[in-house]
């Protein structure tokens, strides 16, 4: 009986990897299939076949584009890099939006700043067309060195906002207290880069200075695990969600003891402006969900 090399082993586990790198290759985003520009003038441009989508504001006009698929419920990630330097009066946009007057939202904006000084991650949720459930943070790194992981997980019981899978808001349904929850209306992806130098760097009192311009954000590594609506039907309701190869568990997802004690962290070190304190603002009472734990 013949025996195998000694080599064996190490040559079958070459190959596996092999096999599974071009698997991955063979599975990346393609952001040209994911998202069409939709405005910007040629400011938006998709390159290195589709790994690389950036947005680029200057004087005369921002851009940005959306997501082909609309989704109801997904988990989505998306890779930025914002905009270097002396970013005041830009805000970069990511965000989940249906249409019409009862529209649903859930919103990341990211506000420019001058060089030095920090970011600010802007978040809101709309539900039925009303909002004002902003809450603020600063961020633990540079956002304009390198890529970072934002993400939506958006299912029936909550959505929970994360950078770098580390939750910073989590958002939770409590219709059973009369408090609107987006669950029936699918939303697209929406991105992009414009000038509110009017509200958006310490409440407009620093302007966007052109001579920076153009300014840039750079996108990436876009996945969805999510259910695609279409003609009125889910993915999810025959069959798994948009990605095969992996599992619906997101769609029962919460957060577990330990993103739980990182959530705490984050909102104890880093958020510095929360709807569900600001009693001035809210006169007659908070809104019912701030009075939830």
């Amino acid at each position: 009986m013949a025996s195998f090399p000694s080599t064996f082993p190490v040559m079958l586990m070459i190959i596996t990897l092999m096999v599974c790198s071009l698997i991955s290759l063979a599975s990346a985003s393609n952001l040209n299939q994911d998202f069409d520009i939709t405005w910007g003038d040629g400011r938006a441009k998709i390159l290195n076949s589709g790994e690389l989508l950036t947005l680029s504001l200057d004087k005369a006009s921002g851009s940005g584009f959306q997501s082909k698929n609309e989704y109801l419920f997904g988990k989505i990630d998306m890779q930025l890099k914002l905009v270097p330097g002396n970013s005041a009066g830009t805000v970069t946009a990511y965000y989940l939006s249906s249409k019409g007057s009862t529209w649903d939202e859930i919103d990341f904006e990211f506000l420019g700043n001058l060089s030095g000084d920090p970011y600010i991650i802007h978040t809101n949720v709309f539900s039925q067309g009303k909002g004002n459930r902003e809450q603020q943070f600063y961020l633990w790194f540079d956002p304009t060195a390198d890529f970072h992981t934002y993400s939506i997980l958006w299912n029936p019981q909550r959505i929970i906002f994360s950078v770098d899978g580390t939750p910073i808001r989590e958002f939770k349904n409590l219709e059973s207290i009369g408090v609107p929850f987006p669950k029936n209306q699918a939303m697209r992806i929406y991105s992009s880069l414009w000038n509110a130098d009017d509200w958006a760097t310490r409440g407009g009192l620093v302007k966007t200075d052109w001579t920076q311009a153009p300014f840039t954000a750079s996108y990436r590594n876009f996945n969805a695990n999510a259910c695609v609506w279409s003609s009125g039907v889910s993915s999810c309701s025959s069959s798994s969600p948009s990605s095969p190869s992996t599992s619906n568990a997101w769609l029962s997802q919460e957060l577990d003891s330990t993103s739980q004690d990182r959530l705490k962290w984050v909102q104890k070190n880093y958020m510095i402006y929360n709807y569900c304190t600001d009693s001035k603002r809210f006169p007659q009472g908070l809104p019912p969900e701030c009075t939830m734990s």
